[in-house]
Formats: C-alpha cells, sequence, structure tokens
C-alpha cells in the first residue's frame, strides 16, 4: 500500500491485568506500523495501568493516559477518541487482539473507496463494497440484521466521529446499535467481508449484563425512529415501532420466567417508559 495514513488504534481498560498484554502485542506485531496506539484506563485496581505504561516507555507510538474517574465503557471510548491525531479511528479493547493484517486489510478497503467514511464487518457478503445509506439501513432493519457489530468491528475517519459527536452514552451496552444507525445515515458504508480481530468471551464483558440489554436494545431503537434518517415512510416507522414494543414484550416475558424478579422487570418498564399503548401496539403487530 503506497498510501499509509495514520490509523489511532484506541484501547479502553478496566481491570484487564490478564489480557492487556497480549492485546498490546497484537498492535505491535501488526503488518501496517503507521499507528498510534492510544490506552486510556478507567481507574484500574489491578496492574492494568503499569503494564500499559511498561509498553510505552518501550513504544513512542503507544500513548497512556488514566481518567481522574471512572467514565464507564463508553464514555471512555469518547475520551480515548478526543486523544487521537490519526486519519482513521479504529477500536480495540484490551481483553481483545486484532489480526495480524487487520489493520492492514481495513484501511486498504477503505481507501479503495475514499468518499466513505465509515466501515464495518459483513458476514453476508463476499467482496469489499460500498453501502449507500438507505441500502444499508433498510437491509439491516428489514432483512439481515448485520449492524450489531461492536466498535471492534469498525473503522471510520477520525473527522467523521468527530462530526457525529462520538458515541451516545445514555444506552448503556447498546450504545454502539444507536452510534452505527447514526453513522450510517449521512455517509455510504464500507462492508468488509472479514474478521479483522479476535473477540474474547470472558465473564467479565458487559455482554453478559442481561438486564442492562433488556431495556436499552428498546430505548435505542425507539429513538433512533425519531431522531434519525433513516429513509423510512412513516408507515414503515409505525410498523418497526410496533415491532419493537412487541420484541420487548416477549424479552420482558422471557426475563420474568428466566429469573423471577418481578422488581428488575417492573424497573426495566419504567426506565424505557413502556405504557398501555405500547404493549397494545405490541399484542398486535403483525409480523
Amino acid at each position: 500500500m503506497q498510501h499509509q495514513p495514520l490509523v489511532s488504534v484506541l484501547m479502553t481498560s478496566y481491570n484487564r491485568e490478564i489480557y492487556i498484554a497480549e492485546a498490546i502485542e497484537s498492535v505491535l506485531s501488526s503488518t501496517y506500523q503507521n499507528f498510534e496506539l492510544i490506552i486510556v484506563d478507567d481507574r484500574s485496581k489491578d496492574k492494568t495501568l503499569n503494564i500499559a505504561k511498561a509498553y510505552s516507555e518501550k513504544d513512542n507510538r503507544i500513548k497512556v493516559y488514566q481518567n481522574e474517574k471512572n467514565l464507564g465503557d463508553y464514555g471512555n471510548r469518547n475520551k480515548a477518541a478526543g486523544y487521537a491525531t490519526g486519519y482513521y479511528i479504529m477500536h480495540l479493547d484490551s481483553d481483545d487482539t486484532i489480526f495480524k493484517d487487520g489493520i492492514e486489510k481495513c484501511v486498504a478497503c477503505m481507501e479503495q473507496f475514499p468518499k466513505a467514511n465509515f466501515g464495518m464487518i459483513n458476514y453476508y457478503i463476499q467482496q469489499p463494497q460500498v453501502f449507500e445509506s438507505s441500502k444499508a439501513i433498510r437491509d439491516h432493519l428489514f432483512g439481515i440484521p448485520f449492524m450489531g457489530i461492536g466498535p471492534g468491528g469498525t473503522i471510520i475517519k477520525r473527522s467523521y466521529f468527530e462530526q457525529l459527536n462520538g458515541f451516545p452514552e445514555k444506552y448503556g451496552p447498546a450504545n454502539d446499535m444507536y452510534f452505527n444507525l447514526k453513522a450510517s445515515s449521512t455517509s455510504n458504508i464500507v462492508m468488509l467481508p472479514f474478521e479483522f480481530h479476535y473477540y474474547r468471551r470472558h465473564d467479565g464483558q458487559e455482554i453478559n449484563n442481561y438486564f442492562s440489554y433488556l431495556y436499552n436494545n428498546y430505548l435505542y431503537l425507539k429513538d433512533a425512529l425519531v431522531d434519525l434518517n433513516l429513509y423510512l415512510t412513516d408507515k414503515e416507522k409505525k410498523w418497526l415501532g410496533n415491532k419493537n414494543n412487541r420484541r420487548f414484550m416477549t424479552n420482558i416475558a422471557k426475563y420474568l420466567f428466566k429469573s423471577k424478579n418481578f422488581s428488575k422487570a417492573k424497573e426495566a418498564i419504567q426506565r424505557t417508559g413502556f405504557g398501555f399503548r405500547d404493549a397494545l401496539s405490541g399484542i398486535f403487530h403483525l409480523n
């Protein structure tokens, strides 16, 4: 690749002493070497920060910061992006690893389609291609929902990330879902038909917080249908809203059956503002 723009790899950390060295090593081993690795620790209580600093002392491309107070997952991601100087931003969580050619392949695809600002993994295509906003969003909402990918499965121009004002912070673990729709609504999207990082599964991840997903998955889509230009007719918005209501009711029922925790189920309903009319629209929603 003749042109190698600077890539800011953002790594947020909180109590990841077991994994962070492997994550850092994977970036250092990349075939693509024009990067800066920005590590922002969210007040870890273990040796995570010390491990990160030890690497930064050996390689000046690694920059390590620690927050004055714990910001949480997406607050910390936005903080890390504020330190970035690269043309592109990529995210690598401190418990994951990036493939040796991961950065190189992502940048090559973005450079192939320079008018697009945002790229994400799409497992359902065979070769890199660009989707226009309306096609990407409609395929996701009415076809195969491929946008349920976390920040680690994306690459974005830093200027565009800043234009979007970063990630929202009010939807808990579903912040990325709202962000992907927002980013897709105002730019063509590069579809990346390959995995480029290893996503580690373990007990300490936010993905295991089923209660938070229970109400935030409902809220982000409810708001997106109102706040974002998703290239939908009023009839389609109503249909999706009713479907969202029905899904929430189903998930509440599953949560109650599994947990028997009526107080938490009530809390989830209160957090969403879900009411009687929402329930009716969900009950009579037709697939």
